[in-house]
């Protein structure tokens, strides 16, 4: 991994679209408003677009943590944007604050945090655990 720099941004935006929404997403008690769980898809996908260009051949970076808040309601067919800032890079560790609007106001904000893997040794890693369900 190339060195990230504190601040380094990354953006992901999409219209809303029917299976976006709780009632389809999860559970059809649920209202037809945007799903939280896909409101925390669009902040990692800004998270991965700001850091992508500091990732080497070979590596990867996954979600291990997140603490969100969703803070409004989002119907079909509004555009969703989520941003993520680098706040802080601790070894292959990477802390981001996010947050996402809908065309109105805020909707949802929080912190996620993404690590650096080696791709080579997480494949060998899930091989093992394969044989092992064998």
């Amino acid at each position: 991994m190339r060195p990230i720099p504190i601040g380094t941004k990354g953006t992901y935006s999409q219209v809303i679209l029917p299976w976006h929404l709780a009632n389809q997403f999860k559970d059809a008690i649920l209202p037809p408003v945007f799903a939280t769980p896909v409101m925390l898809l669009f902040m990692e996908n800004a998270a991965l677009n700001a850091i992508r260009e500091f990732i080497e051949p070979g590596q990867s970076v996954v979600g291990t943590g997140v603490n969100l808040r969703h803070l409004a309601a989002t119907p079909v067919g509004q555009r969703v944007t989520a941003e993520a800032e680098v706040t802080k890079v601790d070894g292959r560790r990477i802390e981001f604050k996010v947050i996402a609007r809908d065309e109105v106001e805020v909707i949802g904000e929080g912190t996620h945090e993404r690590m650096v893997v080696d791709l080579p040794r997480l494949e060998k890693r899930l091989a093992t655990k394969a044989k092992k369900r064998e």
